[in-house]
């Protein structure tokens, strides 16, 4: 197994611990060290009152990918602030965010994602976001 190969599958088990993830059908699709990518499939169960992602939703799935970009690093982190700024309505059949390591640190690190939505074929930026992570001894 490579390299690769084997962070992929430790960030995917990290992923299945989570009830959250399990209940949005989260799909860890790439990691790298520093990156990240993750999909999920709308459920109606997600959206707001307009229909569109709910924004916690894009929240949270921001969140989660910066942890896991941050993860790839450093090994456990918990969440210190994050920030999640909506760009348009979200609607699609699928989703995607990409998260990078912006600087890594022994005490902080800074990472970076962008979600995008898919629909009829034709994928667009809905939300960017940005997350200060703290490593953690467990």
């Amino acid at each position: 197994m490579s390299d690769a190969d084997e962070l992929l599958g430790k960030i995917q088990a990290i992923s299945r611990l989570a009830e959250f993830n399990s209940w949005l059908a989260l799909e860890v699709i790439s990691a790298i060290p520093g990156e990240v990518e993750l999909a999920m499939q709308w459920k109606k169960e997600m959206g707001q009152y307009s229909g569109f992602l709910h924004a916690g939703i894009q929240g949270a799935l921001i969140d989660t990918a910066c942890g896991f970009a941050a993860a790839t690093l450093s090994g456990n982190v918990l969440a210190s602030q994050f920030t999640v700024r909506c760009l348009r309505p979200a609607t699609g059949q699928t989703f995607r965010v990409a998260a990078r390591v912006v600087k890594p640190g022994r005490q902080q690190i800074f990472s970076t994602a962008e979600l995008f939505a898919t629909h009829d074929g034709v994928e667009k930026l809905v939300a960017t976001g940005d997350a200060l992570l703290v490593p953690v001894q467990t």
